[in-house]
């Protein structure tokens, strides 16, 4: 066991030193890829324990954040593929895979259409610039996959003293946010485009911000989730389920529920779940309070002041679809290109105070529809979010009269 333990500090103590002489300017490539190989070759553990040490010593987070990349790289070379740990459905962790499987799939329709793109000439591909503006804000749905990780994930691994490694992975989450609000903002106002310039985007701004979101995933799936997995307990990983809804999800949503087997104290969580929701004039309980928003012969959507989608009823007739994938996501991008000035001048007209409400009235697929916005605000007038509230109105137009006596329809 002695001599175990003490390969283990060796090899630590070889990172740290690599990692100095890098930084110092010391034989930087040969010592680069002495590193590479050495991070390759050790246990993620030890990997986390130099990092962590290095900080504690003042050692540059900037620098260990450069490096970041270079420990995934070597992994790619050591790691067994089919040493794959079981993760039950519905785990915080089985949600965050499905989550980088459905990104992967984004990425690798970007990678078709650049593809396509090398075999033709100079010509007009305006229909693929519609395309890759659509995947690309999907992308940005991934947004809500790294909140949860930074904010709910994180703080566990903190909890157990890990905290350098969470702070590397939270720049690199930054720099992926950039690249895609850059890739966005790169096409925002084109209309037409040709095959060379899409291409030249695509070798450039894109491939940047692919190449980024496919290293953190290559990091989180070989890193981050198996030294989470060897770190948290039941109660930590519940605790990250129970949060989870509220803080959204990245082009998906899981609809099997999960329900740890040696959770401690679960029988008192499920007591706590079953209080009655108390507002200002009454309460309901979480069953009831479903049902309430089902029953309600209107649709309601609620955007956050955050302009966040935060919630949205479910009747049995909805007007206008709605799919959980877009809760925590900016309303702005759950709307077409052509109507988003709109949304916008209503939104800053409610946080200006300027306006309360706004109505609007359209005829589709043989309805008669009345759309209608209004301001939240607190007892002190702060702008809260806005509620939308959507009905069909088409057999309120044909009353006439009075109906004073029971008669059911």
């Amino acid at each position: 066991m002695s001599e175990i333990i003490n390969n283990s500090r060796k090899r630590i103590d070889q990172i740290k030193d690599l990692l100095r002489d890098i930084n110092q300017g010391k034989d930087v490539e040969k010592k680069k890829d002495n590193l590479k190989e050495l991070m390759g070759s050790v246990p993620h553990g030890e990997v986390v324990a130099a990092e962590q040490e290095l900080i504690a010593e003042g050692f540059p987070e900037e620098e260990i954040i450069k490096y970041c990349d270079l420990h995934s790289a070597a992994l790619r070379g050591f790691i067994n593929e089919e040493e794959k740990v079981t993760i039950p459905d519905g785990h915080p962790i089985d949600t965050f895979k499905k989550e980088n499987l459905l990104i992967n799939r984004r990425i690798e329709k970007l990678n078709l259409i650049e593809a396509s793109l090398k075999k033709v000439e100079n010509e007009d591909v305006s229909n693929h610039l519609i395309e890759v503006r659509n995947i690309l804000i999907e992308l940005t749905d991934i947004d809500k996959h790294y909140y949860r990780k930074e904010n709910l994930l994180f703080p566990f691994l903190e909890k157990y003293n890990i905290t350098g490694p969470p702070k590397v992975m939270w720049a690199k989450d930054d720099e992926v946010r950039g690249f895609l609000k850059s890739s966005i903002q790169s096409i925002s106002d084109l209309e037409k485009i040709s095959s060379s310039e899409l291409l030249l985007l695509f070798e450039t701004i894109f491939g940047a911000a692919l190449k980024s979101v496919e290293e953190m995933i290559y990091k989180e799936e070989r890193i981050l989730f198996p030294m989470s997995l060897d770190t948290l307990t039941e109660n930590d990983w519940y605790e990250i389920y129970e949060q989870s809804d509220e803080s959204g999800y990245c082009l998906f949503y899981p609809e099997v529920k999960w329900s740890p087997i040696n959770l401690k104290d679960h029988e008192d969580k499920i007591s706590e779940n079953l209080n009655r929701i108390k507002l200002s004039t009454g309460s309901f309980t979480k069953e009831e309070l479903e049902s309430f928003f089902k029953t309600l012969p209107v649709d309601i959507t609620f955007v956050d002041k955050d302009d966040k989608v935060r919630f949205f009823s479910e009747g049995t007739d909805r007007i206008f679809g709605r799919s959980k994938a877009i809760i925590g996501r900016q309303v702005q991008f759950c709307h077409p290109p052509s109507s988003v000035h709109i949304v916008e001048k209503i939104l800053n007209d409610f946080k200006s105070n300027k306006e309360n409400s706004a109505k609007f009235w359209i005829n589709i697929h043989g309805k008669f529809v009345h759309i209608a916005y209004y301001a939240m605000r607190s007892e002190n007038s702060e702008y809260l979010g806005t509620l939308e509230v959507t009905q069909n109105i088409q057999e309120y137009k044909t009353l006439e009269g009075e109906r004073r006596i029971l008669q059911y329809e």
